[in-house]
C-alpha cells in the first residue's frame, strides 16, 4: 500500500511530490492525460520566482519533474478513473484498465481542463484545425490566419504567442472590452498581427474537402449579423472545467466543479487533500498551485503521523 498517490503532475503535483519524497513517503505520482499540466501548453513563463529572466513552461514543469524524482517520487503514466474509500480506511484508486492501487492518503492535483464551445462537429475538428494550446499547435500555421476565442489573460497570452507565426490572429472576443488584466491586454492590442473582433462569438467552423477548418462564421452578439472569416485554426481559451469528476461523492464541489476544500487542502474526506486549480477558482496560478501542493503535502504528512 502506497503512503501517498498523488492524482496530477502539474505545479501543485510536482510540489506535493517534493515536499512528500524528502519526508521520506516515497509518493506515487499519476500523470493523468496530461503530464505536466497546463504549463506544458504555455509559452514563456514571466511571473513564477527564481527565473528573472523567464522561463518557458515545459521546461519549468520538466526540472520540477527532475527535483521530485531526485527525492524518491516515482510516475506512473496511468489515468484514474475512480477514487474510493474503503471501510478499513484507505483508498482503493482504480486506473483505466482495471488495475487498482491502495494509498493511505491522496492528493488530487488534477487541474481543469479547457472549455470548447459546444458547437456540433467541434470534437471531430480537435486537430484539424481546432485546438486549445497555441504552443503544442501554432507552429503549424505559418503565414495563415488564425483565430483565439476569449477575452482573457490565457487569450491574450495565446494571441500574442501565435503572432510568431501566423500572418494575421483574430481574437473574437463577446463583449466590447477585453477582461485580461491590464499588461496582458496592452501587450495584445499593441501587437500589429492582432485584430480584435468585439461583441462577437464563432457560431460555425467550415471545412474543406480534406476535413479541415477553412473559415469561421462570425456573429454579432449586437446585431446578430454573421459573415465568413477565412482562416486555418480556432484556438479556443475560454476557460476551463475542473477534473474532479472521478471523485464522485468523496468531495463537495461549488457549482462550477471545483473541489471545495474544509481546512486547509483537507477535503471533506479525512485523508483526501485537494490543490491547485482543481479547487482553485480565484487565483489559479502556477505559483498557488505550487503553494497548495507544498499545503497538500505537509497536511497528508501530519495525517499519517497521526
Amino acid at each position: 500500500m502506497e503512503n501517498v498517490i498523488i492524482i496530477g503532475t502539474g505545479c501543485a503535483g510536482y510540489t506535493a511530490a517534493i515536499y512528500t519524497g524528502r519526508a521520506n513517503l516515497t509518493p506515487l505520482m499519476l500523470s493523468g492525460s496530461q503530464p505536466g499540466g497546463q504549463l506544458t501548453t504555455t509559452t514563456e513563463v514571466e511571473n513564477f520566482p527564481g527565473f528573472p529572466e523567464g522561463i518557458e513552461g515545459p521546461e519549468l514543469m520538466m526540472k520540477m519533474q527532475t527535483q521530485a524524482e531526485k527525492f524518491g517520487a516515482r510516475i506512473e503514466y496511468s489515468q484514474v478513473e475512480k477514487v474510493t474509500k474503503t471501510d478499513a480506511g484507505h483508498f482503493d484508486v482504480l486506473l483505466e484498465g482495471g488495475n487498482t492501487l491502495q494509498a493511505k492518503t491522496v492528493i488530487v492535483a488534477t487541474g481543469a481542463s479547457p472549455k470548447h464551445l459546444g458547437l456540433p462537429n467541434e470534437k471531430s475538428l480537435i486537430g484539424h484545425g481546432l485546438t486549445s494550446c497555441a504552443t503544442c499547435d501554432g507552429a503549424f500555421y505559418r503565414n495563415v490566419p488564425v483565430a483565439v476565442i476569449g477575452g482573457g489573460d490565457s487569450a491574450c497570452e495565446e494571441a500574442s504567442f501565435l503572432t510568431r507565426f501566423a500572418s494575421t490572429v483574430y481574437l473574437v472576443h463577446r463583449r466590447e472590452e477585453l477582461r485580461a488584466s491590464k499588461i496582458m491586454a496592452d501587450r495584445a492590442l499593441a501587437n500589429p498581427k492582432i485584430k480584435p473582433i468585439w461583441n462577437s462569438t464563432i457560431s460555425a467552423y467550415l471545412i474543406d474537402e480534406k476535413g479541415e477548418v477553412r473559415a469561421a462564421t462570425i456573429k454579432n452578439l449586437v446585431t446578430g449579423e454573421e459573415s465568413e472569416l477565412e482562416l486555418k485554426c480556432v484556438f479556443v481559451a475560454i476557460g476551463h472545467v475542473p477534473n474532479a469528476k472521478f471523485l464522485g461523492d468523496l468531495v463537495d464541489k461549488d457549482e462550477n466543479g471545483y473541489i471545495i476544500q474544509t481546512q486547509g487542502t483537507l477535503t471533506k474526506t479525512q485523508g483526501l487533500f485537494a490543490a491547485g486549480d482543481v479547487a482553485d477558482h480565484v487565483y489559479r496560478q502556477a505559483i498557488t498551485a505550487a503553494g497548495q501542493g507544498c499545503a497538500a503535502a505537509l497536511e497528508a504528512e501530519r495525517y499519517l503521523a497521526h
